[in-house]
């Protein structure tokens, strides 16, 4: 089982929307058990999936073991596609691990659904505190999307910062282009600035996702932005079947 985190700490780069066609991607294209498991109380990666926010608070419930015995997962329309939903409950996660003091609790978490899933992405909310940290320790591979801006990449620079000061080995960062317009010559530089970045063009297609709350290959198999999730999940599957 591995673990693909979504992350960035800048909001508004499409890190919800990239994680919910990657774990459609995992589960559809690579036939792996994959669980989305969002973290982020905005609910947005479970939205994406047709799963609505819950009223309780079983999502920060989930942290309170070291093992997810029973979790309160949802299964998607599509087959070995599962959600673990977020909720409101989670704007008190970073304060109740770090009461609990179990620096590596979301990583035993993940690794006792292992005989369950054989991916999990984990959606991340834009921030920088233990919730994050511990993300950071669980994940196998951590797919950073950012705008062709400066100010993301400012972003990128704060988590690879955070990495090196706090957590030492780490596991790769896949920085990713998300809502690229070629034509915009900001976006042109930066991609020329970063030429093996994946790319993941900005679209009416992509933004649809919000209304037909489906993935984008499965309303829009042939679009330009289907093929770039295609591409960029195989990238992330052969770094994750190489160990790096």
């Amino acid at each position: 089982m591995k673990v693909v985190a979504c992350y960035s700490v800048k909001g508004g780069v499409g890190k919800s929307t990239l994680a919910a066609n990657l774990a459609w991607a995992s589960a559809t294209l690579s036939s792996r058990s994959t669980l989305l498991w969002d973290l982020d109380p905005q609910g947005s990666g479970s939205y994406l999936l047709g799963i609505d926010r819950p009223a309780g608070s079983e999502a920060l419930a989930v942290f309170a073991h070291a093992e997810a015995a029973r979790p309160p997962v949802i299964a998607t329309d599509w087959p070995r596609l599962d959600v673990l939903p977020a909720d409101r409950s989670l704007y008190e996660a970073a304060g109740l691990l770090a009461k609990l003091g179990k620096k590596r609790r979301l990583a035993r978490l993940t690794q006792s659904l292992a005989g369950r899933y054989e991916r999990i992405v984990l959606d991340c909310p834009p921030v920088l505190n233990e919730l994050s940290s511990q993300v950071l320790r669980a994940a196998d591979a951590i797919v950073v999307p950012l705008t062709a801006s400066p100010l993301a990449e400012r972003g990128l620079a704060d988590v690879l910062e955070h990495l090196r000061r706090h957590h030492g080995s780490h596991a790769p960062v896949l920085p990713v282009f998300a809502m690229y317009d070629g034509r915009r010559k900001l976006h042109a530089d930066a991609r020329e600035a970063h030429p093996e970045w994946p790319v993941v063009p900005m679209s009416s297609i992509v933004e649809r996702m919000a209304v037909s709350r489906m993935p984008v290959a499965a309303f829009a198999p042939g679009s330009a932005a289907a093929e770039a999730i295609r591409r960029l999940w195989q990238g992330i599957e052969s770094r994750l079947a190489s160990g790096g």
